[in-house]
């Protein structure tokens, strides 16, 4: 009797959310014109799905080639980073002669795959991306309770074969997020690494690859009408990024990544750890009291924004049981 009592205790304490069915999933690569996996995996899955039609994945996808100009120019962005062009306020600007090609281009996206913040958005938005880092999997979100993205990097999590699989939380409000999977009503960026700019790695690809099936899977497995279980998961919450050090005067950097930090990413930095070494041979250690975790470490797109890595905490979220509304 007390057996049968505690499992009652149990079943009534576990939190089950209903949550509308994933009627529509967007997959965009090159929004970021020389990461070149999502390029290619985008066309790829529009071939299958041209031969195959509807039978090619369990859930509707609309396939999206982001930035074409910058895709052909194998360049980052033609004008301005489009990746940052998906704020509430920038897409609300009135488009003119001299709106730059980037910002042009996220309102036609907005158009496509959203509004944003509105019930016309695609349901789930996956944009793919390609880091010079050293990250595997990385998933990027914007809250610990987005509980579709969370699902699925905790499903990524116990069947990806071929990488580490992690999560790195944002952690601020959707309208100020600048980042093309905001527009959907549930999204989540996908960085996978390491590869160079401009190049394309078989090993990389198939990462992305099985991220992408497995993603899909769980949708069609979430539409079916499974509860699916919750849990624990971990996570990289946003801390602060930390620049190169550099010559007062100048500007220009004075030292490289130290080759012990190089490729840790994800990978515990305590103080007294050597995080640069100067072009005179100097080794600059971490200084911190707190041992946080370094990501994006040396990312080739971040010397523009003056990164050398971004720091985060490392956290346990709780995430409930789903089950797709019974309509």
């Amino acid at each position: 009797m007390y057996l049968c009592i505690s499992v009652l205790v149990v079943f009534f304490q576990m939190e089950l959310l209903t949550l509308p069915a994933l009627r529509r999933m967007a997959i965009c690569g090159g929004t970021h014109g020389n990461e070149m996996t999502g390029v290619y995996l985008v066309q790829e899955m529009a071939r299958r799905q041209k031969e195959e039609g509807d039978k090619a994945w369990p859930v509707p996808l609309v396939l999206v080639l982001s930035n074409p100009r910058a895709m052909q120019e194998c360049r980052r962005y033609i004008e301005t980073d489009l990746n940052r062009c998906f704020t509430s306020a920038i897409l609300s600007f009135p488009i003119t002669d001299s709106t730059p090609y980037e910002i042009r281009r996220a309102h036609e996206l907005n158009a496509l795959l959203g509004p944003k913040d509105s019930k016309e958005a695609v349901d789930v938005l996956c944009d793919l991306h390609n880091t010079t880092a050293n990250m595997g999997v990385t998933l990027i979100a914007y809250s610990p309770n987005e509980w579709i993205c969370l699902h699925i990097y905790k499903y990524l999590k116990g069947k990806m074969t071929l990488a580490p699989v992690r999560l790195f939380m944002v952690n601020i409000p959707k309208n100020e997020a600048y980042s093309l999977e905001s527009v959907g009503k549930n999204g989540f960026s996908l960085e996978v690494g390491p590869q160079p700019h401009g190049v394309l790695r078989a090993d990389i690809y198939n990462y992305m690859k099985e991220a992408i099936e497995l993603s899909v899977e769980w949708i069609g497995l979430f539409n079916s009408g499974v509860m699916i279980e919750g849990g624990e998961v971990d996570a990289y919450v946003f801390h602060k990024s930390i620049d190169y050090p550099r010559d007062p005067e100048s500007k220009q950097i004075t030292a490289a990544v130290h080759p012990q930090l190089q490729d840790q990413d994800f990978c515990c930095l305590k103080s007294g750890d050597p995080v640069f070494l100067s072009f005179s041979g100097e080794t600059v250690c971490y200084k911190e009291e707190e041992a946080l975790y370094p990501f994006f470490i040396n990312e080739c797109a971040y010397y523009e924004k003056g990164i050398a890595f971004h720091l985060a905490r490392k956290t346990t979220l709780k995430i409930p049981s789903v089950r797709v509304q019974r309509n």
